[in-house]
């Protein structure tokens, strides 16, 4: 909760509703053991990322890889080794299509 008060005041019953939809999502485990309760993430950051973007691409984005990258990048500005990175992986698709 401190690092989350850090940028923005923020009510203790507000983080602790978050938390508990979190564990009943199953994104987040729950330390009972403890008081007060820690709550450490359930699977490593990369792959919540993933399934966060997986969720996203089909719920938002009616599953079109295309239409998500392009409101991304049109979003805000990106610098020119990003555009650089993006269009490598590009080209690696395509190769192995």
């Amino acid at each position: 909760m401190r690092k989350l008060s850090e940028e923005k005041p923020i009510g203790y019953t507000n983080v602790l509703k978050v938390m508990q939809i979190m564990t009943e999502k199953g994104l987040v485990e729950r330390d009972e053991a403890v008081r007060p309760q820690i709550y450490r993430p359930r699977d490593p950051r990369a792959k919540t990322q993933r399934q966060l973007l997986r969720h996203m691409l089909d719920r938002v984005f009616g599953g079109s890889t295309r239409a998500m990258v392009l409101q991304a990048l049109s979003e805000k500005k990106t610098s020119a080794q990003d555009l650089k990175q993006v269009e490598k992986l590009l080209d690696r698709i395509e190769d192995q299509q």
